[in-house]
């Protein structure tokens, strides 16, 4: 037993030394894989390069230009059936569109897990899919749950199961996140710790990113489908022309993440963007499809986009500065004053919108890909298209809950309308009470 005790400490000494030998090494390997990525260009392109997913069709009619001109084509034709595809979702209405969100949504979770996937698959970790899919089935259990019971308050409290589901709707969505928690704690390996919780936070990181600002993109919908377009299509122009003005003028980088930004793109983006957000809002601000928030008919089991136009979608004339009229010859000019709005909206899209492109191409970069994934020819995938639609979302969120939105009186009747009866008698008298001393209820009026 002594023998044992001398000779433990003896072991742990030399074991100590070869965990040392091991991090020294591993270091040296680190430290070699730094000083290469210091002298070598970081590319940001895997070591095979993607196959070439363009459609046949397009390259035998293309085969006689040159790379950059058949790329520009390629990005040119697919954008403009992008194009035409989203008007087509804009006429089949709101329900739709909040379909397309979701589907959206989980294309771009299934993009971004993909890749956690393929660089880690080689461990063989347990269950790393599955969590993170069930993971995403609980957070939009969670969030479309919460909309569900928002906007189709009437319907909820027509039908028990679902009255009783939007009762409990909180608790029923913690314990679904809280089986899949437990579920990972019983899929930890030995040895593998730190990368399950590398990948635990992937998808949390994934989920905060792509569902709850598709979350904030139905809400803004809702808000009218002017809140949703405008934004969409303003990011979608600003990506359009800085790669226009780019293409032909840019001779300036812009940044060291996107080699082929250029500050020539950025700028003629920016007022190209500007003025087509003036342009569709004043065509857009004319029509009650648009403007008007989308509600649930309850007679009709259907949403309608039916409503007065709020003074925010109603001309009115302003007042031109002295340089303009002299410039014009216009004292006033008649306009929306939503197009006021519409200039942040573009102004964002075109100044910091640009940004989610940014840290899409660093984080593409960090893994060695070009793009998300093929299934756009010449754009890559989803993702790549709507890295920027996300940060635009929750922009236009606090823009609308800061400046636009004020009480909802069909909301505040659905909460007072879930009350016991005693609790509405006794908000119905606080209210009469409220409406006497502020003059607008007469005593006549009270006792009638």
């Amino acid at each position: 037993m002594a023998e044992l005790r001398h000779r433990g400490p003896q072991e742990s000494e030399v074991r100590r030394q070869a965990d040392d030998k091991g991090s020294e090494s591993e270091m040296k390997t680190d430290g070699e894989a730094a000083s290469d990525s210091e002298t070598k260009p970081d590319s940001g392109i895997p070591e095979v390069p993607p196959a070439d997913d363009t459609p046949e069709v397009l390259n035998k009619a293309l085969a006689r230009l040159s790379s950059r001109w058949r790329n520009w084509w390629v990005r040119g034709i697919l954008t403009l059936a992008m194009i035409a595809f989203f008007f087509i979702i804009i006429y089949l209405g709101p329900m739709v569109l909040m379909m397309i969100v979701l589907c959206v949504q989980i294309k771009c979770f299934q993009e971004i897990i993909t890749i956690g996937y393929s660089v880690y698959h080689s461990y063989h970790l347990p269950w790393f899919r599955t969590l993170s899919w069930y993971f995403l089935l609980c957070v939009n259990y969670f969030f479309y749950g919460e909309t569900v019971t928002d906007y189709f308050f009437t319907l909820v409290q027509r039908e028990e199961p679902l009255r009783i589901l939007s009762k409990y709707h909180r608790f029923i969505s913690f314990a679904m996140y809280l089986t899949g928690f437990c579920m990972f704690v019983l899929s930890l390996v030995k040895k593998h710790y730190r990368l399950q919780f590398y990948m635990f936070g992937w998808t949390h990181v994934t989920l905060l990113i792509v569902v709850t600002q598709s979350h904030l993109i139905i809400h803004n919908l809702f808000e009218g489908m002017i809140w949703f377009i405008v934004p969409i299509s303003c990011v979608i122009c600003n990506d359009i022309m800085a790669y226009m003005f780019g293409f032909f003028f840019g001779r300036t980088p812009l940044i060291k993440l996107s080699p082929k930004k250029t500050w020539e793109g950025f700028i003629g983006g920016f007022f190209a963007t500007v003025v087509f957000g003036l342009l569709l809002s004043y065509v857009m601000a004319g029509y009650q499809y648009f403007v008007c928030p989308v509600e649930f008919n309850n007679d009709s089991n259907r949403f309608t986009v039916d409503c007065e136009p709020s003074e925010l979608f109603q001309l009115q004339d302003y007042s031109l500065p002295a340089v303009l009229q002299s410039l014009t010859g216009w004292k006033t000019m008649r306009m929306y004053p939503f197009q006021i709005h519409s200039i942040a909206l573009s102004a964002f899209a075109s100044l910091m919108g640009p940004f989610g492109g940014f840290f899409a191409s660093g984080f593409k970069r960090a893994f060695k890909i070009k793009d998300f994934a093929n299934t756009i020819p010449g754009h890559g995938g989803i993702m790549d298209r709507f890295d920027c639609q996300y940060l635009m979302a929750t922009f236009v969120n606090v823009y609308i809950a800061s400046f636009i939105r004020g009480p909802n009186p069909s909301k505040v009747m659905q909460q007072l309308l879930a009350l016991r009866l005693d609790q509405q008698l006794h908000i119905f008298n606080s209210l009469k009470a409220h409406l006497l001393e502020k003059g607008l209820l007469s005593a006549n009026e009270e006792a009638a």
